[in-house]
């Protein structure tokens, strides 16, 4: 699934990338033994903290009836859904000035609590990313199943590494802020996909009116139960026979993307003398 091998890379990159941001603070800031211990103890409890986060959804997951598993995987999926574009949205306006600020909470966490509050911001910042990627990841699972996803995962996982090495070997060939944007971009055709994935769930549940259903049919061109239409379906929600509903969820979406993206970009009026 590409979608959850971008997602845990995108994720696991930021991760690995404020880990390398509180390792270079600590050592430009002389930190010893006790300061490095509690870095790599919050780390390791941001890590804890997502593991935890997992296994309380699967397990609230498995206690629901039918009804109450539909409702909580339809939920879910618009919540992801949100929280990817929220995610993307926020990166886009603080990239270039998160070193700065996370640098800054370090020296004011250091302090105040020493390598107790270094720990602190460390698993804030580990648990963020990690929590996120598992609220992404079962949102995606709750249309494909999660045997579909380990793979994709765990070579996600890899290539993040391998992206965060040759950053830090400053490789020309590999700009950070150009990787960034690519993948931001594809995390918002993920959130579309995801959105109309939810859509349907709801009107599944019947909470919302599909509307025409369906308002077209391209089936005989590409059919979105096998071949390529399926993994567009599943990757970014073409739907050979949408519905209404469908079809006013993800052009909405688009165009408040676009929206968001250019109407910060207007210079303000000047009042005329």
């Amino acid at each position: 699934m590409l979608n959850a091998l971008v997602i845990v890379w995108r994720e696991s990159l930021e991760a690995m990338l404020v880990i390398g941001i509180l390792a270079a603070w600590s050592t430009g800031r002389g930190g010893g033994r006790t300061t490095r211990a509690g870095l790599w103890g919050g780390v390791a409890a941001g890590l804890a903290l997502a593991v935890a986060l997992a296994a309380v959804m699967q397990g609230t997951l498995g206690n629901l009836s039918d009804r109450g598993q539909e409702i909580f995987q339809a939920l879910l999926i618009l919540f992801a859904a949100a929280l990817m574009t929220q995610m993307v949205l926020w990166m886009r306006r603080h990239a270039r000035g998160l070193r700065r600020e996370m640098e800054s909470a370090l020296d004011r966490a250091a302090e105040r609590r020493g390598a107790w509050g270094i720990a602190a911001v460390a698993a804030v910042a580990v648990a963020r990313e990690g929590s996120e990627t598992v609220i992404f990841l079962q949102g995606i699972a709750s249309g494909v199943g999660w045997g579909a996803l380990l793979p994709s995962a765990l070579t996600g996982v890899a290539l993040a590494g391998i992206t965060a090495w040759a950053a830090a070997r400053g490789l020309r060939f590999l700009p950070q802020q150009q990787v960034l944007r690519v993948s931001a971009n594809l995390l918002l055709l993920f959130a579309a996909g995801m959105l109309v994935l939810g859509t349907d769930r709801l009107i599944g549940l019947e909470w919302i009116p599909p509307g025409p259903d369906p308002l077209w049919n391209t089936s005989a061109l590409l059919d979105d139960g096998s071949g390529v239409g399926k993994w567009l379906a599943n990757l970014l929600g073409y739907r050979a026979r949408p519905s209404a509903a469908d079809v006013l969820v993800f052009f909405g979406f688009w165009a408040l993307m676009v929206a968001r993206r250019w109407w910060p970009r207007r210079a303000p009026q000047q009042p005329s003398a």
